[in-house]
């Protein structure tokens, strides 16, 4: 097995992951807040969506799919169009609702599909590249990428987590 394909394998299950939280799911239910001030599906997949989408544009050059797409306007949250969720007050997260989960899952499955053309064409060599020099050591490409796909799998968890919680919903 290629690296390459062990990448596109780790990034598919994330995935499958947003596709089974998201799977017969109501706005309303999708935007509750655990305990009323919990994070909620909808801020957990626009996050994990969110950072893979600006991680993966930095350490690819491409342009991320959020400003590539227009999906700060089409959203509507009144957030910075840069922000991507990472220390988020929780007015900031309770901003982030959704009215279309359709909408949702469209902009995740078009960062999906970025992320995986990129991965796919990278070669063994390539993921040695120090791709962010402020840690000790550096931090490669691959170190990054396995991050990317850790830190979206546990946010895909807290999403399904949440999905099983009783609601009054």
């Amino acid at each position: 097995m290629e690296t390459s394909q062990l990448l596109e394998d780790a990034f598919g299950r994330i995935d499958t992951i947003v596709s089974a939280v998201l799977d017969g799911l109501s706005p309303e239910r999708a935007n509750w807040r655990p305990g009323g001030t919990g994070n909620f599906i909808a801020w957990l997949v626009w996050h994990l969506s969110r950072a893979q989408d600006e991680q993966i544009a930095n350490v690819s050059g491409l342009e991320p799919v959020w400003s590539k797409g227009g999906y700060a306007e089409i959203f509507g949250f009144g957030l910075d169009p840069a922000d991507h969720g990472y220390g988020h007050t929780s007015a900031q997260v309770d901003a982030v609702r959704v009215q279309s989960l359709a909408l949702l899952q469209e902009y995740h499955h078009n960062v999906l599909a970025q992320s995986l053309d990129y991965v796919r064409e990278l070669s063994n060599f390539e993921l040695d590249r120090v791709v962010d020099t402020r840690w000790n050591p550096p931090v490669t490409l691959a170190v990054r990428l396995v991050s990317i796909v850790d830190d979206c799998v546990q946010h895909g968890g807290q999403a399904a987590y949440v999905k099983g919680l009783p609601t009054t919903l």
